[in-house]
C-alpha cells in the first residue's frame, strides 16, 4: 500500500449520467447499478480529469492509503470513444482534434486545442 491522490466518487450526489466514463482513459470508472464506480484502484492515476465534466459534483481526489498505481494494466484496458464528447464551441470531436474538459461560466464542457486561445485571450 502506498498514500497517493485517486478518485472519490460520491454516490449520494452520483446521477449515474456516466459523463465521468470516458474522460477516464485508464478505464478505472464504470458504471454499475446506476452510479459511477473506481472498479479498481489500480486503474486510477489520481489525475481528475473525471471531476470537470461531472455535473453533479460528485467526484473530487483524496489522498490515501491505496494500491499503487498499475500504468501497464492501465494501458491494456479497452479505449472507449463517446461520440457525445465534442468542443462547445465549434463542434470537433476527439477524432479531429485534441479534447479539453474546462469549466466556463459555471458549466464543465469540452473544448478542442483550436478554440482554446479564443477563449483565453479573447
Amino acid at each position: 500500500m502506498v498514500k497517493r491522490m485517486i478518485v472519490k466518487i460520491d454516490e449520494d450526489k452520483c446521477t449515474g449520467c456516466g459523463q465521468c466514463v470516458s474522460p477516464c482513459a485508464e478505464g478505472a470508472i464504470q458504471i454499475i447499478d446506476g452510479k459511477a464506480k473506481v472498479v479498481s484502484e489500480d486503474l486510477c492515476d489520481g489525475m481528475g480529469f473525471c471531476i470537470g465534466v461531472c455535473p453533479e459534483g460528485a467526484i473530487s481526489i483524496e489522498e490515501r492509503q491505496t494500491v499503487e498505481f498499475n500504468a501497464e494494466k492501465a494501458e491494456a484496458q479497452p479505449k472507449s470513444t463517446d461520440v457525445s464528447i465534442r468542443c462547445f464551441s465549434c463542434g470537433a470531436g476527439e477524432d479531429e482534434r485534441y479534447l479539453l474538459p474546462m469549466r466556463h461560466k459555471m458549466e464543465s464542457l469540452w473544448v478542442c486545442t483550436r478554440c482554446l486561445p479564443q477563449l483565453i485571450h479573447g
